[in-house]
């Protein structure tokens, strides 16, 4: 019956978190109360997601490293670097604005890209070692890239961030990875199969409730607003591209390694960067990131068409070719 729902589940992916994010504006009087959940319901989600990794697959990586470097410059340098940029172009002087647009492109990379790579048939060793080295570096990552871009304009509590991240993403996660190892993936695969629905159902709570806090900056479609969820679909379909131009131009015909770098360069934490968002900085930064849920799936969706559609006609031209 889990396996059935979690299937169920991940054939709606793209539409659950919109769902979720109308939900939440729509019963923001009753859900913002709950906001001291979220991190609690983050936390099991990291748990769940991490069940798969293990440290022989990030001995792999560590040996060929270049996938996981041009993952973690298109996460971490190309992609924050961009938003500033853009941000800076599109709402000049905004400084939550932009600082919401930088958080939500220099946040990890998300669990739910697994889900996507494994879809499309890309590296599953390769995906669970980025995964597991991002979540590691998130708590340094994150603070100091908001500190570098937008330090001085916002107040930040960079310890408290850290705190955060370090409770909801790495302790999680290494305890999910200290449980397969313990067990020779035994109870970790049966853990995983089971905690997979329940996982996905948190998320949508987590973007509900998200979702509820910002929601007096949803409620009211104005230019800003429809100008801003223009801009947060452009940067994050940009994201996409540049991963899958920079991994086909330096991984040349690995397909496998390809669409993984995709998937991850593209993907975020979203969930984690709009409890980041609403626990640390005042409100219209989370705005961004909040949006970012709406297009996090979907665009997954398109790219992993888009890829698909890639490869098959490479496969024509080459049996012509012959």
């Amino acid at each position: 019956m889990l396996a059935r729902l979690n299937s169920q589940l991940e054939k709606k992916m793209p539409l659950i978190t919109p769902t979720s994010v109308v939900i939440g504006v729509l019963l923001a009087a009753f859900l913002e109360n709950l906001a001291f959940l979220i991190p609690w319901i983050f936390a099991f989600m990291t748990f769940a997601g991490s069940l798969k990794a293990n440290f022989s697959s990030m001995k792999k990586a560590i040996a060929h490293p270049l996938p996981l470097f041009i993952v973690l410059f298109v996460l971490h340098i190309m992609m924050p670097l961009w938003a500033w940029g853009v941000g800076h172009i599109t709402f000049a002087g905004d400084t939550f604005t932009i600082t919401g647009l930088i958080l939500m492109m220099a946040i990890p990379t998300g669990i739910s890209s697994l889900i996507w790579v494994s879809i499309y048939k890309g590296s599953i060793p390769l995906t669970l070692t980025i995964i597991l080295i991002d979540t590691l570096l998130s708590p340094v990552i994150v603070p100091l890239t908001l500190t570098l871009l937008v330090g001085a304009q916002v107040d930040m509590d960079v310890f408290s961030m850290m705190k955060g991240l370090i409770m909801m993403i790495v302790i999680p996660s290494l305890l999910a990875m200290a449980v397969n190892h313990l067990t020779k993936d035994k109870v970790s695969t049966l853990l995983s199969a089971r905690l997979a629905p329940f996982s996905k159902i948190g998320m949508a709570f987590v973007v509900m409730i998200n979702s509820a806090v910002v929601s007096p900056f949803l409620k009211n479609l104005d230019l800003k607003l429809a100008g801003l969820i223009l801009t947060v679909f452009f940067v994050a379909f940009t994201g996409y591209m540049f991963a899958f131009i920079i991994g086909r131009y330096l991984m040349g015909d690995d397909r496998e390694a390809i669409i993984a770098i995709t998937f991850n360069g593209g993907m975020r934490n979203i969930s984690a960067g709009s409890v980041l968002a609403v626990s640390y900085f005042p409100p219209p930064v989370a705005v961004p990131v909040v949006i970012g849920m709406l297009f996090q799936q979907i665009l997954a969706a398109i790219f992993g068409s888009i890829i698909d559609r890639f490869y098959r006609q490479n496969m024509i031209v080459k049996k012509q070719a012959m």
